[in-house]
């Protein structure tokens, strides 16, 4: 046990296989399902990884295969996934730098400005537990009244609906009581902007939102991390809302049929929902081929570090954005917001974007194997939805067989805990050398 937590690295994905292990004996038990009998353990264990690594994907009807008490077990194991992956990627970050010498901990306390320290380890799992439940309750209060008020729903049934899909919203998840998802409130904004600004806070990440509690009005005080990881998501909301807008308008499939202002909400809702969301408000399987590209390109960034959502995460991705036009520039140092970037931090950037990238690549092509007659795209958008923890699907997870659906289920558990696992483990495993061997310019490009 001492050497595991010399190795925190090393606990997340135990925890994660735990949890799983556990889903899937839960889901299997007869009283989970709907029908008589239990479900087949490959269903149980899709589901599981699924809703523990806060991902959403269903090779089942979820509103239909399973009961009320396997609905409770989905809640459940999402929340536990959810408050799991927050707390535990924030607390791993002490327990890396608990590692370091009291000179490197002063230089990192001084370079992210985040204030966390060793003492706070109980005030950081409070306040994300804080930040969740009060999230989840606002948004179920909204749901709920809109559904009792609106839609004539009796006044429990819409608590329960509404509190499921705020659990589901705030962890990036996308499990949905209904068979048509969200799609039948694709023109209601009391329904979508409260469940789509959930999606939005839980994606942001628990450094992030506890720094911005402190210093929302002083932009200029913000660590680099918040920095990036708020700038950039605003710019990829803006990106994901402007192509399904422009890409999708007369899509009679999609926005088509809509008026102008529901054009513009399910733009919104459909632009956030790629960074780890899972809720569908359109269908999309008829959407276009160049929407689904940049949706899939969406669901592989993901959101914030040590928020609820996947991906290999928004600061990683712009922080290699910054190193590209650095080396164009021909300068020395990557400077973000006059911080200049260690190079361990750019290496261990490089190293899970292409680690990602590769995990992608080499599941895609696994599907294709395992399938016949799929294209390329849609194999491509469901493989990048399970490694980024998305929960989108053109359709495609429900046709696979058992080695398709298991090879979904790993994606699932590597795009959860890769890129954390992948980032601590190099940052424990940093060392000096005594010596360095001589230097050489192998041809590039």
């Amino acid at each position: 046990m001492r050497r595991t937590l010399r190795h925190p690295a090393r606990i997340v994905p135990f925890a994660f296989l735990c949890a799983i292990a556990a889903g899937t004996v839960l889901l299997m038990l007869p009283v989970s399902r709907a029908e008589p009998g239990h479900a087949p353990f490959v269903t149980a264990l899709f589901t599981s990884a699924s809703a523990i690594c806060t991902t959403g994907m269903a090779t089942v009807d979820t509103a239909t295969y399973w009961s009320g008490f396997g609905h409770v077990m989905l809640l459940v194991l999402t929340q536990i996934g959810g408050y799991g992956i927050m707390t535990m990627a924030t607390l791993l970050g002490l327990l890396v730098s608990r590692r370091l010498g009291l000179r490197s901990r002063l230089m990192a306390q001084a370079e992210t400005s985040m204030g966390l320290r060793l003492g706070e380890i109980r005030g950081v799992m409070v306040g994300t537990a804080v930040v969740m439940f009060a999230s989840e309750a606002v948004m179920a209060v909204i749901v709920a009244g809109r559904l009792w008020l609106t839609y004539d729903e009796p006044l429990g049934e819409a608590l329960w609906e509404a509190g499921f899909h705020a659990v589901q919203a705030f962890n990036n998840a996308g499990f949905s009581l209904r068979s048509d998802g969200l799609l039948g409130f694709v023109d209601d904004w009391w329904i979508c902007v409260p469940l789509t600004l959930g999606v939005i806070v839980g994606g942001i990440g628990v450094p992030v939102l506890f720094e911005l509690g402190r210093e929302l009005r002083k932009p200029a005080a913000w660590s680099t991390h918040t920095r990036l990881t708020v700038w950039g998501s605003l710019v990829l909301l803006a990106v994901g809302f402007a192509a399904v807008l422009g890409l999708e308008w007369g899509n009679p499939g999609t926005l088509g049929p809509l008026g102008v202002p529901e054009k513009i909400l399910a733009s919104f809702v459909q632009g956030t929902i790629p960074r780890s969301g899972g809720f569908n408000t359109l269908d999309y399987s008829a959407m276009n081929t160049d929407t689904n590209a940049i949706t899939t390109g969406l669901m592989f960034i993901g959101g914030g570090s040590a928020s609820t959502a996947g991906g290999i995460k928004v600061t990683t991705f712009f922080l290699l954005a910054y190193v590209i036009w650095t080396e164009v520039r021909g300068e020395r140092d990557v400077v973000v917001g006059r911080r200049r970037i260690a190079e361990t931090t750019q290496r261990q950037a490089t190293t899970v974007a292409l680690l990602g990238v590769a995990t992608v690549a080499g599941g895609t092509l696994a599907v294709l194997a395992l399938t016949s007659g799929v294209p390329l795209d849609r194999a491509l958008f469901e493989v990048t939805s399970a490694f980024g923890t998305t929960g989108l699907s053109v359709g495609l997870s429900s046709t696979l067989g058992d080695p398709g659906q298991l090879l979904l289920v790993m994606l699932m558990y590597v795009g959860r805990v890769g890129p954390v696992a992948v980032a601590s483990a190099l940052a424990l495993n940093t060392r000096r050398r005594l010596y360095r061997y001589p230097e050489e310019r192998p041809i590039v490009g």
